[in-house]
């Protein structure tokens, strides 16, 4: 009983700490009190991670529902858009002849292989294949039902075993699970993309590396950039922590671990099906301005005379996809600078998450390609870096308003009018702003680490740190010359920074 109490205690109550939830809680009586009995038989029971991860298995339960409009593939009317239920897993079934059953990357009869990394290629064939060997034996099963509805099983596990890392994680915060779980974005685009395949594996690197299983989180790390390519950024966050520490061995071998994974897992396909393997990075670099991103909002917001707005260069460049390649790999390149001078001036060393957070948000923001689904890659990575439910919920409901104009967009684009081209814009313009101001506040939270609820809770320091828990926050560490130590302090002095630690 006494180590049920402590634990109790340990964990940090909504109501008492966040704003928002405080204020709403006053229609149910008001905050937690400091000496509320919570040692109850039914409390036992129902822990909040418990409670959590069944919020979770119906919110995945939900998203089913509001896709299975679509589930059975005859979209004869444009019933993906109007019923907001589009998915490119049932979509890429046929696209991709897994209905044939054509083994991803290898004899594809329309010369263009599998856009996506060799790992989620892998996951698609292993589900699929299965689904035309039964389709071949009973021609009345609809294979595209079936193939969406087992990947839907297997991405909604694999969207559990995130929400139930995050937990692990912040095992004194587990409401902070809840802004995951219950994440309107969540409902919406779960099973859009494989997505949720490589948001699993990046949680289990932070997990990994936050328990020091240093092997096993570059395992988990290169796994999870075999499967979408965004992930190859959370190697960041380790280089430039590792630098502010002087803890460089560690961080040595995650990432040399992760390359090896990596290397592995893509050689039989680079050794077997060279130009298929190249796909991959040849369709990416090809791909023109997506809908929604910096790019394309430049290009159309609403304050030119021409028919579809737009703003010079974003005009001039919407039809030059090497010129916006180069800029956007720059704009990234230069916030990736920004996030390593941010981390060697921060008062304290910047936590993982916050960083994590940083690069990937970075990367959205700027990208030519800023797909419906990628919002999945944020959620986790903002709950664990700045877990307040007012910017999250502000965010998410850009997001949701993003989501609802996209479709019309669509809708538009399919010859039924919904909309002006000027409202997509905007949605995509505040979409664009909600994700940037969250950007600001953890950099705010960083520059004064007394605002971050995270570490007050953990005493001051990092819980998802690993290595670097515990290390003497002296700044530079690993031996750089006398004269780039000696600017490095005066350029913390002229911030008013002081002394790190």
């Amino acid at each position: 009983m006494a180590s049920l109490s402590r634990s109790v205690v340990d964990e940090v109550s909504p109501s008492q700490e966040d704003g928002l939830v405080r204020g709403l809680s006053e229609v149910i009586g008001g905050p937690v009190g400091d000496h509320a009995a919570t040692t109850r038989p039914i409390d036992r029971l129902m822990t909040p991670a418990r409670i959590v991860m069944v919020l979770a298995v119906l919110v995945f339960g939900l998203h089913w529902l509001q896709k299975s409009p679509c589930q059975d593939g005859y979209w004869e009317h444009n019933e993906q858009y109007t019923h907001f239920c589009y998915t490119d897993v049932l979509a890429l079934y046929y696209a991709e002849h897994l209905n044939d059953g054509v083994v991803p990357y290898f004899g594809h009869p329309n010369g263009n292989p599998v856009e996506y990394p060799v790992l989620t290629g892998a996951l698609m064939g292993v589900l699929g294949l299965p689904v035309h060997d039964l389709g071949v034996n009973n021609p009345h099963l609809n294979q595209g039902q079936a193939f969406y509805n087992l990947n839907a099983l297997v991405l909604s596990a694999f969207g559990l075993a995130a929400i139930a890392v995050v937990l692990a994680l912040r095992r004194r915060r587990p409401w902070d699970a809840a802004m995951f779980a219950l994440a309107p974005a969540l409902v919406l685009t779960a099973t859009v993309n494989w997505d949720l395949f490589p948001v699993a594996l990046s949680a289990f690197f932070l997990y990994a590396w936050a328990r020091k299983a240093l092997v096993v989180a570059g395992v988990m790390l290169g796994l999870a950039v075999a499967a979408k390519f965004y992930p190859l950024f959370l190697a960041g966050p380790l280089v430039v922590l590792a630098l502010r520490t002087g803890r460089v061995r560690a961080t040595a071998i995650t990432i040399g671990t992760a390359f090896g994974t990596w290397v592995a897992v893509n050689a039989p396909v680079y050794l077997g099906a060279k130009d298929s393997w190249l796909w991959f990075w040849q369709f990416n670099s090809e791909r023109a301005v997506d809908w929604g991103s910096f790019w394309y909002i430049g290009a159309h917001f609403p304050v030119s005379s021409r028919t579809d707005g737009g703003i010079e260069p974003f005009i001039w460049l919407s039809g030059r996809v090497d010129w916006v390649n180069w800029l956007s790999y720059l704009l990234v390149a230069l916030g990736c600078v920004g996030v390593l001078f941010l981390t060697l001036m921060a008062p304290k060393r910047p936590r993982l998450a916050q960083l994590c957070f940083l690069v990937v948000a970075l990367f959205v923001l700027f990208s030519k390609v800023w797909s419906q689904q990628y919002v999945l890659w944020l959620i986790p990575l903002a709950v664990l870096a700045r877990p307040r439910w007012g910017a999250l919920l502000a965010w998410q409901a850009a997001e949701v308003c993003y989501f609802l104009a996209f479709y019309a967009h669509l809708l538009n684009l399919s010859g039924q009018y919904v909309m002006p081209e000027a409202t997509f814009v905007i949605a995509a313009t505040i979409r664009w702003f909600a994700v940037a101001s969250l950007v600001v506040l953890v950099v705010r939270d960083i520059l004064q680490p007394e605002r971050d609820v995270v570490r007050r809770t953990y005493g001051g320091d990092d819980p998802d740190g690993g290595d670097f828990t515990g290390a003497i926050d002296g700044g530079l560490e690993i031996g750089l010359p006398d004269w780039l130590t000696s600017a490095y302090g005066q350029a913390r002095a002229r911030l008013g920074l002081g002394a790190a630690g």
